[in-house]
């Protein structure tokens, strides 16, 4: 029996890799460059199923390839964002992503990144490796204490959650939320989390904001400067979910204003380009995108589109069919 064509746009983890090879006729990414839109295009006429992650921009233009081969779109990150739905329905293109399994690495990083805006840690590293370290000293270098304080989230869905216990069972943290969308009430009892009427409910109240909703055409710029100037001087933001979520302009003036007190950040609206204005700020922590970087993550996100194509190849329902 011929194997489905599959055309994988970057590189994966050789785990995965090499059960793809097993299971499909399978075109890898050795360069590990990213493709253009034209390669894009040019994937959907040569292959049945092809696997991009959430930087691969799979737009209208890209899935009007003639004639049209692929069936399937198999998205390698829990985000969906970055495809088209409305242009990959409208083809008959099935889409998948993988859920649940980067929950956990994703909620380690809000909480690394808000530990170390908290206590300085970028900006004491930097002072160490530098050489200017003369040896401690009761008022070098003091930040914000954790343990005890508010901890606001923006959307409590899976990482949220994940999120929220960390801060309450590690950290003592009194958690407040907002999200349209009712989470689960024996959650919600178990950790004590207090809901709040709007977005701006949390940001008044919350000595650390953690953003959690999706990246949808109604979220972007969800924190905006009208919203920054909500939250109190001594408050840090985190954002782990989408760079567009937050006015990456208007975050920059709060900052330079002293409006808030810091930013740990892991995604930027124009990634890979980050605001030259967060770059030279020491009470803002940046990270690559590295929420779902741990290798049992990254295996497991592989494999995962691995099972929903198998199973619409074998004509089932993909279990994580988002379109």
């Amino acid at each position: 029996m011929t194997k489905p064509k599959v055309i994988v746009t970057r590189r994966w983890p050789a785990k995965v890799e090499a059960e793809l090879k097993k299971n499909f006729d399978v075109d890898l990414n050795a360069t590990d460059q990213p493709l253009s839109e034209a390669e894009l295009k040019d994937a959907f006429t040569n292959a049945d199923a092809v696997f991009p992650t959430v930087t691969d921009a799979i737009n209208a233009k890209v899935m009007s390839a003639e004639p049209l081969r692929a069936r399937l779109i198999g998205n390698f990150g829990v985000g969906y964002n970055n495809i088209d739905i409305d242009a990959a329905k409208a083809r008959s293109l099935a889409v998948t992503n993988t859920p649940e399994v980067l929950t956990d690495a994703t909620a380690d990083i809000a909480m690394t990144l808000l530990l170390s805006v908290a206590r300085r840690i970028g900006e004491g590293e930097r002072h160490l490796r530098s050489g200017q370290w003369t040896g401690w000293r009761p008022t070098h270098m003091m930040g914000t204490q954790v343990t005890g304080k508010t901890l606001g989230l923006i959307g409590l869905g899976r990482i949220g959650r994940a999120t929220a216990v960390r801060a309450h069972s590690g950290f003592k943290m009194r958690v407040l939320y907002f999200d349209p969308f009712p989470p689960p009430e024996d959650f919600i009892t178990s950790i004590g989390a207090e809901s709040r009427d709007s977005v701006e409910d949390v940001l008044r109240d919350s000595d650390f904001v953690s953003i959690h909703c999706p990246a949808t055409p109604e979220n972007r710029h969800l924190i905006n400067a009208k919203r920054l100037a909500c939250m109190r001087p001594d408050a840090f933001l985190i954002n782990t979910a989408r760079g567009d979520i937050v006015d990456e302009a208007a975050l920059v003036e709060a900052l330079e204003a002293n409006r808030i007190a810091g930013a740990g950040l892991d995604v930027f609206e124009g990634e890979p380009r980050v605001s030259p204005g967060l770059l030279n700020r020491e009470n803002v922590v940046l990270l690559p995108h590295l929420g779902s970087a741990t290798v049992e993550t990254r295996v497991a996100m592989g494999l995962r589109v691995l099972e929903n194509a198998k199973a619409f190849f074998a004509g089932e329902q993909p279990p994580d069919r988002v379109a």
